[in-house]
């Protein structure tokens, strides 16, 4: 887990988003990975009065039931789910630093730099905490429950004491938050700090921190015009000629789709619509395909092909197939090819009977289809016939002819009339 930072104007309230469950047994010595989150239970555990709850709570935080926490300066709120639907509001008080103690702890960072590399590496020096008692000790923990259990603590604000200490684990600063100052008012001073030594050592003063005042900084100005965008192109281009090198991509795939990024970023910029974001990746390859030339016929476009398929779950052949649709169709004859359904009252009950009066009397029905011997006309959505063929006594059908509103005139197509 990863505590996020904390926003400028939020220096001094941060708030965790709920922690998974914590993996392995929850009744393990150490609940915490870290010595100072540790110690941050064992203030916890030190001063309870009954072991018994501070089990419970430890079971409580080990099976995730505490929500996101907030921590803000001496107080650390959470709702922690008990036996109850209704969550409890949790929170955990203690002391904040003084002044005195926030100028002594600081200047002993400063003062090692090693402490300052600690800190940035999300590590807690031994000599820093214990410069200004900045961890607690026993009793400088004050739990607070809106449940009825007036134990000392009670099993939910020891959950939150113990979902607390991951956090310390992921992110000292959270300590120092507690203890009255954010994480980047503590570096800002440190760097402040450090170049005020680094002067002193070098016999010169220190050089003035660059400020803005706050009025300045949050008076409403006028943006700058933008200058006017560059002149649409008549045309994509073309992409370069990409050689053939072993092991490199297939220099025919790189042409197509360095072709097609072109032409779909040129048309973007022209309507300001993307010509294939509704495609689904199965739909866009068959696109691809389609859009190809003579694809298929030689070893290049045959690669093409099982590159296409292979890297959509579908055969070479279940592509070949679709390809055929798309051509007949584009999307629209693609679905047709895919999805059977059942049309309503109308155009396709018309349909038999004027193929039977045109001379076609063997198709038979089948939700949005009529077939007959190595025949077949498909009505599609869009109020449209398609044809299909199949070897006879096989099931094989494959998109041909042109597309009709008439079934005998998309028949007559496919045959060729």
């Amino acid at each position: 887990m990863t505590a996020p930072r904390a926003s400028r104007h939020d220096e001094r309230r941060r708030t965790f988003p709920a922690l998974p469950p914590r993996p392995g047994p929850a009744d393990g010595t150490d609940f915490a990975t870290s010595w100072w989150g540790n110690s941050w239970v064992e203030s916890m555990e030190d001063s309870a009065l009954d072991p018994a709850r501070l089990q419970r709570g430890r079971a409580y935080a080990g099976r995730g039931h505490v929500d996101a926490i907030t921590v803000t300066p001496g107080r650390v709120m959470a709702y922690v789910h008990g036996s109850r639907p209704r969550p409890y509001r949790t929170e955990i008080r203690l002391r904040t630093l003084g002044d005195d103690d926030w100028e002594d702890l600081l200047d002993a960072a400063a003062a090692r730099p090693d402490h300052i590399a600690a800190l940035l590496d999300k590590e807690m020096p031994h000599a820093l905490a214990a410069s200004a008692d900045l961890l607690p000790t026993a009793g400088d923990l004050t739990p607070d429950c809106s449940c009825p259990d007036d134990g000392y603590p009670c099993k939910h604000a020891a959950a939150l004491c113990y979902q607390t200490a991951r956090l310390l684990d992921e992110d000292p600063f959270v300590l120092f938050l507690m203890r009255g100052r954010g994480e980047h008012e503590i570096l800002a001073d440190l760097t402040r700090r450090n170049a005020t030594r680094s002067a002193a050592e070098r016999g010169t003063a220190a050089p003035p921190m660059p400020t803005v005042d706050a009025a300045t900084a949050m008076t409403p100005r006028t943006p700058r015009t933008l200058p006017p965008p560059f002149p649409l192109p008549a045309g994509p281009g073309r992409p370069p000629v990409y050689p053939h090198t072993p092991g490199a991509p297939d220099p025919l795939a790189l042409d197509l789709l360095a072709t097609e990024a072109a032409t779909r970023a040129h048309t973007f910029l022209a309507t300001g619509i993307d010509p294939v974001a509704g495609l689904t990746p199965w739909q866009d390859a068959v696109r691809l395909a389609a859009a190809h030339p003579g694809s298929g016929l030689t070893a290049s476009t045959r690669a093409l092909y099982r590159d296409l398929a292979a890297g959509t779950g579908h055969s070479p052949t279940d592509l070949a197939r679709a390809v055929a649709a798309w051509r007949q169709g584009g999307l629209a004859g693609l679905t047709v090819l895919e999805d059977a359904w059942d049309p309503p009252a109308g155009p396709f009950d018309r349909a038999r009977p004027a193929l039977l009066a045109a001379d076609f009397p063997h198709f038979r029905p089948w939700r949005n289809r009529l077939s007959a011997p190595s025949l077949q006309l498909r009505f599609g959505r869009d109020g449209l016939w398609y044809g299909y063929e199949s070897d006879r006594d096989r099931e094989d059908w494959w998109p041909r002819g042109t597309p009709d509103t008439d079934p005998v005139g998309a028949l007559t197509a496919l045959l060729g009339r």
